[in-house]
């Protein structure tokens, strides 16, 4: 097999590996190996006025879902496009209510666990309690091996890189690792460890073969 064929076998099978460990931990879960095929099974759930609520992802918003939301006549719900802390606030709180929330996972292990940090706390929120339904769009390049490998990702990779890309002063944003600091900037505080779906929430799990988000 050629290098390509190879990698792609390679997502194939450890996507497929962790939908399966999804299910038996009691959540919806499908593999999609392209971001088009992601596109179509979530737009499924978007009509005239369903109130789509974002959780700050990359994965999402680089295949312009908003967009999307928006050409169809849904309502969208996004703490990103605000203009102040103050606005970005009174929307996370809408997302929380939202018919469908829209988030990705910072890692997910191949037993099935879903690991994410938070700085205000909203996404975890959303993603365990709120939205009549919740949708988590996860890339293959965020799988671990276990949850000591899935906190070395939070840690290594994307805590500094969106650090980095919200331009916060915080140390890892120079060193390019967790340095655990104290700065009152600091966006690493609220940890979240998810190993069977919450008991009363709609939540489906897509894995995704393209690489995608931070």
């Amino acid at each position: 097999m050629h290098g390509k064929s190879v990698i792609k076998w390679h997502k194939n099978v450890n996507g497929k590996r962790v939908v399966d460990a999804l299910i038996k931990n009691d959540f919806n879960a499908i593999y999609l190996a392209t971001k088009d095929e992601v596109i179509e099974f979530i737009m499924k759930y978007v009509k005239v006025g369903t109130k789509v609520g974002f959780g700050g992802s990359m994965t999402i918003t680089d295949m312009k879902i908003q967009d999307k939301v928006d050409a169809v006549g849904g309502i969208v719900f996004d703490h990103g496009r605000a203009s102040s802390q103050e606005e970005a606030v009174s929307i996370a709180r809408e997302e929380i209510f939202s018919d469908l929330y829209l988030c990705s996972s910072n890692s997910i292990t191949l037993d099935g666990t879903l690991i994410n940090v938070d700085g205000m706390g909203n996404r975890v929120a959303a993603m365990t309690f709120g939205p009549r339904k919740v949708i988590v769009v996860v890339s293959v390049d965020k799988i671990c091996k276990d949850e000591a490998a899935a906190f070395e990702r939070l840690e290594n990779i994307a805590s500094p890189m969106n650090n980095k890309r919200l331009e916060k002063p915080n140390p890892c944003s120079k060193t390019g690792i967790c340095m655990n600091c104290k700065s009152q900037t600091r966006i690493c505080r609220v940890y979240s460890i998810m190993r069977r779906k919450p008991m009363t929430t709609d939540i489906t799990v897509i894995i995704m073969g393209e690489s995608g988000g931070l």
